[in-house]
């Protein structure tokens, strides 16, 4: 539903509720072993909003995705995921892919993937996404700019996350508000990774 000018905003809570029973009962002590198990430790705190992304970086390797939802599990919150909508349709399990928290978005020419995001967060209660800049793994020439203005279109913060390998932490660096100025904000968001074991590709 829109507005004459723009998405419909709800009344959304300024706090994300507090996790299912199921989450806090066995989810959650689930992804613990797992991170046990991995000699994993978790680090920084999850700012307790009912609306934000999480910057995922640097995407590495296929371990991100379970290492990530058991991070997300261990900290409680519901991370979703974008995906192309044609994930969501046969012989794909749709219902499956929603189960896992996916989203799926249009991503044809005629339809902006930024601006379905912007509108899918205005009319969320809540909603936590998890988007991985460099759009693929391994090494790129400069990172996707989509996380970045969907943020900005609808007025919420970028929380920083990491995966290092090396000291086998992860968890939150930073949470970060967008000022509206990409190239000064991008500087300032890929110093603050410049310092982690696996290194970021430089801003173009």
């Amino acid at each position: 539903m829109q507005s004459q000018n723009g998405p419909l905003m709800l009344d959304v809570p300024a706090v994300r509720s507090k996790p299912s029973l199921i989450v806090r009962c066995f989810f959650r002590p689930l992804a613990q072993l797992w991170l046990w198990a991995g000699g994993w430790t978790v680090v920084g705190e999850m700012p307790n909003l009912a609306k934000f992304i999480i910057v995922a970086a640097p995407h590495k390797t296929n371990w991100d995705l379970p290492n990530a939802i058991a991070g997300g599990l261990y900290y409680g919150i519901p991370v979703r995921w974008m995906g192309k909508d044609s994930l969501f349709k046969w012989p794909y399990p749709g219902g499956v892919m929603r189960w896992l928290g996916g989203i799926p978005v249009d991503r044809s020419k005629s339809n902006n993937a930024v601006a379905q995001m912007v509108e899918k967060f205005a009319l969320a209660r809540e909603l936590i996404v998890v988007i991985p800049p460099q759009g693929t793994r391994g090494e790129v020439a400069r990172w996707k700019s989509g996380f970045y203005y969907i943020a900005n279109g609808a007025q919420i913060p970028l929380v920083l996350c990491y995966i290092d390998y090396r000291s086998r932490k992860m968890g939150v660096a930073q949470v970060f508000t967008p000022t509206g100025n990409y190239d000064a904000d991008l500087a300032a968001i890929q110093a603050i990774y410049a310092g982690l074991a696996a290194p970021v590709p430089k801003a173009a």
